[in-house]
């Protein structure tokens, strides 16, 4: 079995295409447009992606170089009406692994994401996703993209609306520098918007550095500049 996540904004093809493919024993997540995929690709673990490009928000190829500038070996299929080859080329270019046109057949599209799976279990595949020891790191934090709660090795792990808020946003920038006004800005747009201090920031970090430990990960306080997630 396979988790995979199907990104397409056609309620009834994205239905049709979620049931064909959770029939053929897979799990299976959808999303209506790009920016719910980057949430449920930075939240739960994806072994492929069949992506439409005609996206709401966030239109399918700038999701397609988002996942590659993050997850470099995810295995990604478009499924588009876009049928000339420039577009075709255009997609496979920008780091598509299969390109398929709709309207198209249910026995084919089971076969390609069969054989798409295939590959990426390859030695080719596998040698560099013995990734190793930090994509298993990475992978023993899981948040949920819907309520305040986070999974560090399997267990779960309750956390304040803030601290849940914090740690999206630095999950979300893996290994990059968020700054303390980046942090303050979120919290302002978000549920949990009554007015906080900046030196309360440093509270919800010292929460999260403990709740992670065990987890493989850290937050670095890089002076300066603010806070990074990384791994251990």
């Amino acid at each position: 079995m396979a988790h995979l996540l199907i990104v397409e904004d056609d309620d009834l093809l994205r239905d049709g295409v979620t049931d064909l493919l959770e029939n053929a024993g897979h799990s299976v997540r959808s999303c209506a447009d790009g920016a719910q995929a980057q949430d449920a690709l930075t939240a739960h673990a994806v072994d492929a992606v069949l992506l439409d490009l005609g996206l709401p928000h966030i239109d399918g190829m700038s999701l397609l170089r988002w996942i590659r500038s993050r997850f470099d070996n995810m295995p990604v299929m478009i499924l588009t009406a876009r049928d000339g080859v420039d577009d075709r080329v255009d997609g496979l270019m920008a780091g598509a692994d299969d390109y398929l046109t709709k309207p198209f057949d249910n026995a084919e599209l089971s076969a390609r994401v069969q054989a798409l799976l295939r590959r990426s279990r390859l030695p080719a595949f596998e040698s560099q996703a013995a990734a190793s020891d930090e994509q298993i790191k990475a992978e023993a934090l899981q948040l949920d993209a819907q309520q305040p709660r986070a999974w560090i090795k399997g267990q779960l792990t309750e956390l304040t609306q803030r601290e849940w808020e914090l740690l999206q946003l630095l999950h979300s920038h893996l290994n990059q520098v968020v700054s303390r006004e980046r942090v303050m800005q979120t919290w302002q747009g978000t549920e949990s918007s009554e007015p906080i201090a900046s030196n309360a920031l440093e509270v919800y970090v010292h929460r999260l550095r403990r709740k992670l430990s065990g987890s493989g990960m850290n937050i670095r306080n890089v002076r300066g500049l603010g806070y990074m997630l990384e791994l251990a």
